[in-house]
């Protein structure tokens, strides 16, 4: 057992051998400790030990301090100083106390019982093992049973439970001979033999101690060897076989003569004695400077406890004297706090306000469609009947006006989709040169009206494939370019693309739209960009427009991240400017597919489902469809709507989306249950909460919104049929 505690220790101290070593290290001194056993110099093992606990002291490393002490109660163990042992391994626990318990804690608690056992202290020996087990089985740590074991049955054994005892140590020889626990079992032997002998039952205790004998022969553990012939020489004494006494107290006084030499081999007594009393003077000095660190201290506690009352009463004429300060301030932060409650009332009031403003017309919004799609729709009916040339005239103006109206919905519900954040950003790839190419043509028409000369002056160097949003890009030109060519009369407007920032992945660019029309003057400059506002009643009545161009124009470049600035002067023209930063792709733009044109062919003797429950619209898109030659069928609620296709075969649905009872979104669904195929393209005065995505996650195919433009209309339809 001696030899496998030493082989422990070892591996212990074998982790500090890894790390890089240095003339004063831990690892320095391990190692030396380590060379000194092997050589059998154990007053340097000792030295070094020692010093690598000094080490760790100085520099504060309390694990690792703890370590080495348990490292140096070993020593002190092997060479049997069990005394000495003991006090070590409680300086070792002492500093294992402030640290998490851990498996070097529950070995020391284990070697502390052992010392207690050397110097008979068992009761203490017994304390100290029950915490080794108790750390062993909170860490979850498998542990040697059979060591365990026979601890566990000297302890009974000493304290005279000698039944218990006897069960710990049988339990022990019970394991087959192994040579990892061959020492362990000798020892069990010898105990029994020494119970057996204690009972007068000496041949019974002679058997165990000869098959205790016959086994330290294997593992040659000579102060076990010493112990056991000491006790044949006892137990044949007992039993009058003076010869065999005789012999076995002969080789016991030679055995212990021997190891006697040995261990002044190890360590000689004058040398054991001068190392402690060398280390009982460094000791006495270390307490002495502490002692001497402690009474500075004290000293500097008494200068900083004397600083302490003069700040104490300084602060104390302090607060005496702000006290008064205290009760004027206390009163102001309640007038604060008064003031505090009646904004955030107001906040509250201004916020429902805004709310029910943004509700207010989105509602409004949503049902001014559906009457206006009758409008636009009894106007293209009556549009493509041939009126009379004096009837013309007014279709148009009708048209015209519907048109607008359908323009100032749209705007309404984009700002309050913008002030409610439903807005998301695209992040898309598109070409820049040619979306302003695509808007100067769509708009080529309006500056020939006006006699303007549009001009685009775009930047070389800008990357042909950028990453944005191309589609609020588009709302941004249509509406600044559509203005600054309405505002201007035989003159010119440029729009100026540059780069002012081009890098690897990123590229930012300023923008100018700049005319020579009316201009805006000073007092205007600020709220022009307010809902609503435009430069005067007579600007309104000459030009018209609606006034929420800007303030779109405005919140969606700063959704994109820019700020748009502007500079004019009344009767000179006016320059709207901005910067945008995009992404840069290098990968070629794939070509756009040919749109889709329709041949009115295609529509012929189709047989479409319209789902409306408004009477108007039901006369308007029928009569539209019949028009291409369509067949068509009415229903004007969900319900029916789900029967109706599930017991007939169309080649569509027209699908309204606000419909009595069941709406059109949940009829879509459900009829998707058990029809997949058939196309359904929602009809809808689309509100704030909808959207195109919304929609056709239900199932539908398309989307046409109200009021919506015929050939449109027309579009979608062929599109969806073929």
């Amino acid at each position: 057992m001696r030899y496998l505690l030493v082989f422990m220790f070892f591996i212990n101290s074998f982790l500090y051998s890894q790390k890089k070593e240095s003339t004063d290290s831990i690892a320095y001194y391990t190692n030396l400790a380590n060379s000194s056993i092997k050589e059998n110099k154990y007053k340097d093992a000792l030295l070094f030990t020692q010093k690598a606990i000094n080490y760790c002291d100085n520099n504060g490393q309390t694990e690792a301090q703890a370590i080495q002490t348990y490292n140096l109660g070993v020593l002190y163990y092997n060479l049997n100083k069990y005394g000495d042992a003991k006090d070590i391994f409680n300086e070792s626990i002492a500093l294992f106390e402030s640290l998490p318990p851990s498996h070097e804690a529950a070995k020391n608690y284990y070697y502390l019982s052992l010392s207690y056992i050397g110097v008979n202290n068992y009761k203490a020996a017994e304390t100290a093992l029950n915490k080794a087990l108790f750390i062993y089985k909170e860490l979850n740590i498998d542990t040697d049973e059979d060591l365990l074991n026979l601890q566990k049955g000297i302890i009974y054994k000493a304290n005279g439970n000698l039944n218990t005892a006897a069960f710990c140590f049988n339990s022990v020889i019970s394991k087959p001979d192994n040579p990892a626990i061959l020492d362990a079992k000798v020892e069990a032997l010898y105990q029994m033999g020494l119970i057996e002998a204690s009972n007068n039952r000496n041949n019974l205790a002679l058997t165990y101690l000869n098959k205790a004998f016959d086994l330290n022969s294997k593992e040659n553990n000579l102060n076990q060897k010493s112990r056991v012939l000491l006790a044949l020489s006892k137990v044949y004494e007992k039993t009058l076989d003076k010869s065999n006494a005789y012999l076995y107290l002969k080789q016991h006084l030679n055995l212990k003569e021997s190891l006697e030499i040995a261990n002044n081999e190890k360590l000689g007594i004058d040398d054991y004695e001068n190392f402690k009393e060398t280390q009982r003077i460094k000791k006495a000095k270390r307490i002495n400077h502490k002692n001497a660190e402690e009474e500075k201290t004290n000293k500097f506690s008494k200068l900083i406890n004397i600083l302490a009352i003069a700040l104490i009463t300084i602060l104390s004429l302090l607060s005496l004297s702000l006290y008064k300060n205290n009760i004027i301030r206390n009163k102001s932060n309640l007038l604060l706090k008064e003031k505090n409650n009646e904004l955030l009332i107001e906040k509250e009031k201004t916020e429902k306000a805004s709310k029910a403003r943004s509700e207010f017309l989105s509602t409004v919004s949503h049902e001014l469609r559906t009457p206006l799609n009758a409008i636009n729709g009894i106007t293209h009916l009556l549009l493509e009947e041939n009126p009379k040339e004096s009837q013309l005239h007014y279709l148009s103006s009708l048209k015209f006006s519907g048109n607008y109206l359908a323009t100032f919905i749209n705007e309404i519900l984009e700002i309050n989709k913008i002030d409610s954040n439903k807005t998301e950003i695209e992040y898309i790839k598109f070409n820049l040169k040619e979306l302003l190419e695509d808007i100067k043509n769509s708009l080529k028409g309006l500056a020939i009206t006006n006699n303007d000369v549009f001009t685009l002056n775009i930047d070389s160097n800008i990357p042909d494939n950028l990453i944005g949003d191309p589609t609020k890009l588009s709302q941004i030109f249509m509406n600044l370019i559509n203005n600054a060519l309405k505002f201007t009369k035989d003159g010119s407007v440029t729009v100026t693309t540059k780069v002012t920032q081009l890098e690897t992945e990123t590229v930012i660019l300023s923008f100018e739209i700049t005319d020579t029309g009316i201009g805006i003057s000073e007092d205007k400059l600020e709220t022009v960009f307010e809902s609503f506002s435009q430069g005067s009643v007579e600007i309104n009545r000459k030009f018209g427009g609606t006034g929420l161009g800007l303030t779109i124009v405005k919140k969606l470049i700063e959704i994109l991240g820019g700020e748009i600035k502007l500079q004019s002067i009344l009767g000179q023209g006016s320059t709207f400017f901005f910067d945008l930063q995009f992404k840069v792709d290098k990968n070629q733009l794939p070509e756009e597919a040919p749109i889709q044109t329709y041949d009115d062919e295609t529509l012929k003797n189709k047989k479409i489902l319209i789902v409306e429950d408004n009477k108007i619209n039901q006369m308007i898109t029928k009569k539209m469809l019949e028009n291409k030659g369509i067949v068509c069928e009415i229903i004007d609620n969900g319900e029916e709507a789900i029967e109706t296709v599930r017991n007939n075969n169309y080649d569509m649905v027209l699908m309204d989306v606000h419909l009595p009872g069941i709406n059109g979104t949940i009829a879509t669904k459900q009829i998707r249950e058990f029809d997949s195929v058939t196309p359904i393209i929602a009809i809808t005065a689309i509100s704030l909460d909808e959207n195109r995505e919304m929609l056709l996650s239900f199932g539908m195919n398309d989307v046409v919104t109200k009021p919506f433009a015929p050939e449109v209309f027309y579009t979608v339809i062929a599109n969806n049929l073929s």
